[in-house]
């Protein structure tokens, strides 16, 4: 049988497009999202079917983190729950896509990981510190330009030690370095550095200064909210943020829970080391990436191109193999969805 990753989407990747994703693929899965709904309208909260069914998108209310976040996970789930032909061997995501992990991989139920997802959401909306921007150290076909990174990075720790500017890395993404600081630290890198393929540095809306030391009241707040309880053995092994691996019946949930609510919000999430584990651990023939959105295809393959895997070393070769013989299936499109499950719908 065909070996599967699968690697779950975080914030940003439920847009316009993805507009009605649940109603799309998911209509018949009442008994899994009705919870999440009650639990949401119990909090005073906007539903995920009003949110997906709305007649427009609306960046103020589809990014919001309580909105998004909800959004993301349930999408993430249900299509996790659609895969099928194939023997998933182990567990990853993208930043808040962590959460969704933990669920797919069984260390918290469905219930337990939208209560973490709603729950660590809202909280960064309701403190909204701080915010994130782009930029590539690849060129446009995914090769790495000597000496960039380390020059990124250097920058970074120059504009930090100024007085006022907080910066630092967010997340370490195929061929992205996602940067998180306060505006005049996130400000003073955008002057600073060229622009480059029409779109970078590229601000994100509606996002805070993620996996760095500025969320320490975020993650003061979640360990506060969510009990030890919520928190299980995983059923398949986990990828976590750093590279690491939590096997199922080796695992002490306590200390996941540890993780989840502490390194994993105020330390950099290294979704590149992440992903080199799973190829070179797991090596699985092909890796999933559940919906909402399409764009973290290519920081996997990035990040698999970094990786020096399966003699992958470009953006043209990674799209040859594609072509002959998928290495990704990205569940929010069609075509690919139809790899992995028994409906294209």
């Amino acid at each position: 049988m065909t070996t599967a990753v699968v690697i779950c989407p975080g914030r940003g990747t439920y847009t316009k497009t993805e507009l009605g994703y649940l109603a799309r693929h998911h209509h018949a899965k009442a008994a899994l999202l009705q919870p999440f709904d009650a639990r949401r309208a119990a909090l005073g909260q906007e539903t995920l079917a009003s949110l997906d069914g709305a007649g427009a998108y609306s960046v103020a209310r589809h990014t919001r983190g309580d909105n998004a976040s909800a959004l993301i996970y349930a999408c993430t789930y249900a299509d996790f729950q659609d895969i099928s032909g194939v023997d998933v061997v182990a567990v990853t995501g993208n930043s808040m896509g962590w959460y969704s992990a933990l669920a797919c991989a069984g260390a918290l139920s469905a219930e337990a990981g939208f209560e973490v997802v709603n729950t660590m959401g809202t909280l960064m909306q309701t403190h909204l510190i701080g915010g994130q921007t782009l930029y590539p150290f690849t060129d446009e076909d995914w090769r790495p330009i000597s000496g960039r990174k380390a020059e990124l990075l250097a920058l970074v720790e120059t504009i930090a030690a100024r007085s006022g500017h907080d910066l630092a890395l967010s997340i370490d993404l195929g061929g992205m370095l996602v940067l998180a600081g306060n505006e005049a630290g996130l400000a003073a890198f955008e002057a600073s550095v060229p622009p480059v393929q029409g779109r970078f540095p590229m601000r994100l809306a509606n996002h805070a200064a993620f996996h760095t030391a500025l969320q320490a009241p975020v993650a003061v707040a979640g360990r506060a909210a969510l009990p030890d309880a919520l928190f299980t053995q995983p059923r398949l092994p986990l990828i976590d943020g750093r590279g690491a691996i939590w096997w199922p019946g080796a695992t002490d949930p306590g200390a996941l829970r540890t993780y989840t609510l502490g390194h994993q919000v105020v330390e950099p999430y290294d979704f590149t080391r992440a992903i080199t584990v799973a190829a070179r651990e797991f090596a699985p023939d092909i890796f999933i990436v559940t919906g909402p959105g399409t764009t973290l295809g290519g920081a996997v393959a990035q990040s698999l191109i970094l990786a020096d895997w399966a003699g992958i070393d470009t953006k043209t070769a990674f799209q040859a193999r594609q072509l002959a013989r998928p290495v990704i299936a990205s569940m929010g499109m069609t075509e690919q969805r139809r790899l992995v499950t028994q409906k294209g719908e």
